[in-house]
């Protein structure tokens, strides 16, 4: 069960996504982070901003990305905060990434391990390092849509109503205890670019809340 569940009204256009909170938990010192990320960067952005208007009391310690490529690493570099490749291609396997992932973020004192649009599956060695310290966001309302491409498959399916959840990693993917989610309508004429946009902006928005939640309620 989400600890906000969504609220959908009687007409399918008008989903209402949870109402964020006020103000955010307070603890004795910072949430250190760590930022898993493949791509563009932008949730790593939104959660940045959260934590400079002071809502959410956290630090991003190091970004981690995995494709030379990825605009992360521009982000990261206009957020003055410390980033490493960890090119997944060049490693035996997945626990030896893994391994290296450990590595870099004992070596940066992160507390929280926070996937963000982090395209590679990890596995016990990292899980184990971070147990129900390790966050992921997928975009769906799981556990319908799991896996890849989750916008193409709901759009497949017909579904009439949208969202993103974060989720605590577990080695299934995707099956991880809900900490938080939001909805949004699927509407006619919907493409997969249009629906990820519209689903994005939701995550900003929840990915910093949940964290602040997942530090504070533990999960069941």
């Amino acid at each position: 069960m989400s600890l906000f569940p969504d609220v959908v009204s009687k007409n399918a256009s008008s989903i209402i996504s949870p109402p964020l909170p006020d103000s955010l938990p307070e603890f004795d010192s910072p949430l250190r982070l760590g930022i898993l990320a493949s791509g563009s960067g932008s949730n790593m952005e939104a959660i940045a901003q959260a934590i400079q208007s002071g809502w959410l009391q956290a630090q991003i310690q190091v970004v981690i990305y995995n494709n030379p490529q990825a605009h992360v690493a521009q982000r990261a570099q206009q957020w003055d905060i410390p980033s490493m490749l960890l090119n997944h291609r060049h490693f035996a396997s997945r626990e030896a990434l893994d391994e290296q992932i450990i590595q870099t973020l004992q070596a940066y004192e992160v507390d929280w391990v926070i996937m963000a649009g982090w395209m590679r599956r990890v596995t016990e060695v990292l899980i184990g390092a971070f147990p129900r310290r390790v966050l992921n966001i997928h975009p769906s309302l799981l556990p319908s849509f799991p896996g890849i491409r989750a916008v193409e498959q709901a759009l497949q399916a017909g579904a009439k109503v949208a969202g993103c959840t974060v989720h605590y990693v577990e080695l299934e993917v995707d099956s991880g205890p809900i900490v938080m989610q939001a909805a949004v309508p699927v509407l006619p004429g919907d493409t997969p670019e249009t629906l990820q946009a519209r689903i994005q902006q939701q995550e900003h928005r929840i990915y910093p809340v949940a964290i602040a939640l997942a530090a504070t309620v533990p999960p069941k």
